[in-house]
């Protein structure tokens, strides 16, 4: 391999979210060549689906001129064979979809991915989420190649980053968003000092014997409810992982039997351990408790299915009076 440039690298960018949109800012505003840019075909939005919405990615890569692909399928012979024409010898992907081995092994340099978490844990379509409701204190960000399997690719580089114990998913999210821009230029530029094949670990060395490996399944909604049977601190977790978005959700059961299902946002671990049955709502002054397994938790915001997000003080000064009332 002779001497490598920055401008000798074409690369075609894939991603669709706004996390992705940060890397391939970050691409662009470096001096890199983008040579095309694959996203997710538009969403239908809006009353019956009949107004289209570009991914975030998609709307970036117009405001900048940029070539969008935009296939149904990966594998498409008609999308390879334009993919194909633009010649890239390098792909980078960030929060995208699964790759067929025609696309993913089409460039001379290969392609690698952006994953938010420190590979080989949570691999999958949720890492952040997952490593908050996991309580861990410390997630960051993995390059590897892609090879066939989902998230198993050799590693080129990781950076840590700290999870404080009362950050959310939100906060992760722009914190790992911003630190993937920064190790993508740092992969590239080992790349380009590499000549094109840097040096890799595979994730078998990483792995360790009797090392529990945590996946990072994606989130349904059936999977986002609220166990109140386990302890507060697990509670907490999980309401954090899963905030603002999609947001964990609970049934708000009156005395009368009838229900409603209320999201909860946002919730604080409340030190003194006061027993009561899981589930039960506790009242006092202007603060509301939700019992847990060994504890209570201080709910701070909420939404009613049907009512805008609000504090949980804004709700107690709606409802009056919550005795009877529980959550299941």
């Amino acid at each position: 391999m002779g001497f490598m440039k920055k401008e000798d690298l074409r690369i075609v960018f894939m991603g669709t979210p706004e996390f992705a949109v940060e890397t391939l800012k970050t691409l662009v505003e470096n001096g890199y060549q983008v040579v095309a840019v694959v996203t997710q075909p538009d969403k239908p939005v809006g009353r019956h689906g009949s107004m289209a919405q570009p991914s975030a990615v998609k709307q970036y890569a117009m405001e900048h001129q940029l070539p969008v692909l935009q296939p149904e399928k990966m594998k498409d012979p008609g999308f390879i064979e334009t993919l194909r024409s633009y010649k890239a010898n390098l792909q980078v992907v960030v929060a995208f979809r699964m790759l067929p081995e025609a696309v993913w092994a089409m460039p001379e340099y290969g392609t690698f991915n952006v994953h938010a978490a420190l590979l080989p844990q949570y691999r999958g379509a949720a890492p952040i989420n997952w490593a908050i409701i996991n309580g861990e204190t410390q997630t960051g960000v993995t390059t590897f190649f892609l090879d066939k399997d989902i998230d198993t690719g050799r590693i080129i580089l990781q950076q840590p980053f700290g999870i404080p114990e009362d950050a959310d998913a939100g906060y992760v999210y722009d914190g790992l968003m911003h630190l993937g821009a920064e190790l993508c230029l740092k992969t590239l530029e080992k790349i380009i000092d590499a000549g094109g094949n840097p040096p890799s670990i595979p994730q078998g060395q990483l792995a360790t014997t009797g090392l529990e490996l945590k996946s990072a399944p994606k989130i349904f909604k059936e999977t986002c409810g609220i166990n109140w049977n386990q302890p507060a601190k697990k509670v907490y977790d999980f309401i954090r992982g899963l905030s603002p978005y999609p947001g964990t959700w609970t049934t708000l059961i009156a005395p009368d039997g009838s229900s409603a299902v209320m999201k909860v946002y946002k919730a604080r671990l409340n030190k003194s351990g006061t027993k009561a049955p899981s589930g039960s709502i506790i009242v006092e002054g202007k603060q509301m408790y939700i019992a847990a397994a060994d504890g209570l938790l201080l709910i701070d915001e909420l939404q009613l299915a049907g009512k805008k997000r609000m504090p949980a003080r804004d709700f107690l000064n709606g409802m009056k009076n919550l005795s009877g009332y529980f959550v299941k």
